[in-house]
């Protein structure tokens, strides 16, 4: 069965480019958002994230008028829920935006609907999902009651994309698709052959769910010893750099490398909700997830160091986003290193980040002075690199020799 309509719920990161896929398929695409700057901005053909040829795509579907944005769910063949999974206090996962988005679509779900949760989510999330959807439409039936034959089919297919590459990956990367029958794998698997190339892989959701945090929490658990490493070479004044690119050299040696901490929504974020859901038997993860969460404290009191030596130290800090070349600071350890340094008036700072137009609130009340590079590497005296952006990986490191440096990228080699 084809699809005529689809509407994709949250237009961030995930949604917009998901959106943007699905339209340029020839499918009409009505993406939801409750920020309606972002829907405006959308439906004048322009992006309000940076991804690279992003904005191209929905330039095209929104001039062919397959794409559009709006704040109030509309009637669909499909409904792909792309909300962030933040967590509260106590790192426990929040469902707050999967329930929101549940309760905004529910009065015009239809029999014979598909709702997809892509959101990354704790295992029982779509589950949950189900529940608060047959809360508000009572007169419609879901899997957990009615199996094959629900009116409503629910899945679980989460997004493993890497930012700077998503338009790429969303097609040619393989996909997880765990519904809740094996009618709502199938009619899932329908939608996504419309656009991904690579093999739609069928589970059920509880393991769909589970799988995309184990490749998370796989990653991070290797960045947390990487990041160990880096600690005790420092100590024993090793190049860790090196060290690690010899141990790579072993066939069956694959080791990350190391940085400030781990950033972004999903690694930083995601071994948390194994960890809340198995909080004795997560061992190993939990153990990850803080040493990772202490990295920046340790680059922090590097800089404390280095600016001790300095009567009047300007410290430049080469980046903010979570990872190279994208805007996104959600959970980045840059963003907070430079927030501590700041409350702790260590020094003048100056923030080098070339994919913002401006700091955050939080900076600028702080006093923190967004330069070029050029200009920060003409005022301070003190550089740290904290995210391996193409612009400082570029830059003629002779500049940087006059200054004391601290590279946790590793790009001054």
């Amino acid at each position: 069965m084809s699809f005529k309509k689809v509407s994709v719920i949250g237009l961030g990161y995930i949604g917009l480019p998901t959106a943007a896929v699905v339209a340029s398929r020839g499918i009409e695409v009505v993406g939801v958002d409750v920020n309606q700057a972002a829907v405006d901005t959308i439906n004048q053909g322009n992006i309000h994230i940076v991804e690279p040829d992003l904005d191209i795509v929905v330039r095209g579907v929104v001039t062919t008028g397959n794409l559009r944005a709006t704040t109030t769910p509309e009637p669909a063949e499909a409904f792909m829920i792309a909300v962030p999974t933040p967590f509260k206090e106590g790192n426990a996962p929040d469902l707050k935006y999967i329930e929101a988005a549940a309760k905004a679509i529910a009065p015009v779900l239809e029999k014979g609907n598909l709702v997809i949760l892509e959101s990354t989510s704790p295992v029982g999330a779509t589950e949950k999902l189900a529940g608060w959807l047959k809360e508000a439409r009572p007169d419609l039936s879901f899997p957990q009651d009615a199996g094959d034959i629900a009116d409503i089919k629910v899945a679980h297919c989460p997004e493993r994309v890497l930012p700077g590459y998503v338009l790429q990956e969303l097609v040619a990367n393989d996909r997880v698709i765990g519904g809740m029958s094996k009618a709502c794998s199938e009619r899932a698997v329908d939608l996504y052959k419309t656009f991904v190339r690579g093999e739609c892989i069928i589970t059920n959701a509880r393991t769909a769910e589970m799988a995309k945090l184990t490749e998370n929490s796989f990653r991070d658990v290797n960045i947390a010893f990487a990041n160990e490493l880096s600690v005790i070479s420092d100590k024993l004044k090793i190049n860790v750099w090196e060290l690690i690119k010899l141990a790579n050299r072993h066939p069956r040696v694959n080791i990350l490398s190391p940085g400030p901490g781990v950033g972004g929504h999903c690694i930083a974020v995601d071994p948390w909700f194994i960890v809340d859901s198995c909080p004795e038997e997560a061992k190993i993860i939990r153990q990850a997830r803080l040493t990772n969460d202490e990295k920046p404290y340790y680059v922090i009191s590097q800089i404390e160091k280095a600016a001790d030596e300095f009567k009047r130290p300007v410290i430049a800090c080469l980046g903010l986003a979570f990872k190279a070349d994208i805007d996104d600071l959600r959970e980045s350890p840059a963003l907070q290193i430079v927030e501590e340094l700041a409350a702790k008036n260590v020094g003048q700072l100056l923030a080098v980040e070339p994919n913002v137009h401006s700091l955050p609130e939080k900076l600028i009340k702080a006093g923190v002075e967004q330069v070029t590079l050029e200009t920060a590497l003409e005022k301070a005296n003190i550089i740290v690199v904290l995210v391996d952006h193409k612009q400082f990986k570029a830059a003629d490191k002779t500049q940087f020799a006059t200054k004391v440096v601290i590279d946790t990228r590793g790009i001054m080699g």
